[in-house]
């Protein structure tokens, strides 16, 4: 079993990992994915409480702790910490909702602050070597903000028109003879209420999954040609080999950088259209 460090590496070790001659090596691939539970001992029933678990919820600790911190004791003129809670503030204020949403932005700042937050906070797990893990490349976490998207923006646009109405205003489209709408309908409503949501956490998934992936090839894949000290492995020499190694870890701090502008933009782009479906539930007709 691995020590402390090992609550914080993405893997399940009785599945990911394998034993030859006694040691136990990676498995590098999608089984880089698995959950490790944190109390094995507690028995199967207890596997839900993993490693995975444990970094969002410190993620929405973190989140939370931080807005506390940042508003505690404000001041006419700001001091360091006020302005830099203010600055992140206002970006997603006047740079997402007010855009977006109009008039109608200052009820939903709160709900978009904290879904950027928290959504940046667990895309910069997969940057931090305790973890280097995203939470949402774990499309169970996505489904589940895709998911909260879902009720307020359908909770609202009923709220506001009426059952009825906003079925009407999402399934028939101003404009659309009425010789067409039995071809519309269907893919409106497939659109705003079934592609919407899926599509959503799919982005954010496949994002983040795929950019750790190649992380995972780069920095891995690297250090054990690096390290390799068993001679020529297909005929290659081993100088080749650790200079193959040498620049797959040099190369990894690129992919590091990508990965870094990636989680920052998934987190922008899911509360962007998280503001922006708000916006058209919201809209008396489209």
């Amino acid at each position: 079993m691995p020590g402390l460090t090992g609550l914080f590496i993405p893997l399940e070790w009785d599945v990911c990992t394998h034993t030859e001659g006694g040691e136990e090596g990676l498995i590098i691939g999608v089984g880089s994915f698995c959950a490790r539970p944190l109390f094995p001992g507690l028995g199967p029933e207890f596997y839900w409480i993993n490693n995975q678990l444990f970094q969002a919820v410190l993620g929405a600790v973190l989140v939370i702790g931080f807005w506390l911190w940042v508003s505690y004791s404000h001041k006419l003129v700001p001091g360091k910490r006020q302005y830099f809670g203010e600055l992140a503030y206002n970006f997603v204020r006047d740079g997402i909702a007010r855009d977006m949403l109009g008039h109608d932005f200052r009820k939903f700042v709160p709900y978009l602050v904290a879904l950027f937050s928290f959504l940046l906070v667990n895309n910069l797990f997969g940057q931090f070597f305790l973890f280097m893990f995203p939470t949402f490349s774990k499309i169970g976490y996505a489904w589940g903000l895709a998911g909260l998207t879902f009720l307020l923006y359908n909770g609202v646009g009923i709220y506001k028109h009426g059952l009825l109405k906003y079925l009407k205003n999402n399934t028939m489209p101003a404009g659309v003879p009425w010789w067409m709408l039995p071809l519309v309908m269907p893919l409106e409503f497939l659109s705003n209420f079934i592609i919407r949501p899926i599509t959503l956490a799919l982005r954010l998934f496949a994002n983040l999954f795929g950019g750790h992936l190649v992380v995972l090839v780069f920095v891995v894949g690297g250090t054990m040609l690096l390290t390799w000290t068993e001679g020529p492995l297909n005929g290659k020499p081993e100088w080749l080999l650790h200079t193959a190694g040498g620049v797959a870890l040099v190369f990894s701090l690129a992919i590091f950088a990508l990965e870094l502008f990636v989680s920052v933009m998934q987190a922008y782009i899911f509360t962007v259209l998280t503001a922006q479906y708000v916006a058209s539930a919201l809209a008396d007709e489209h």
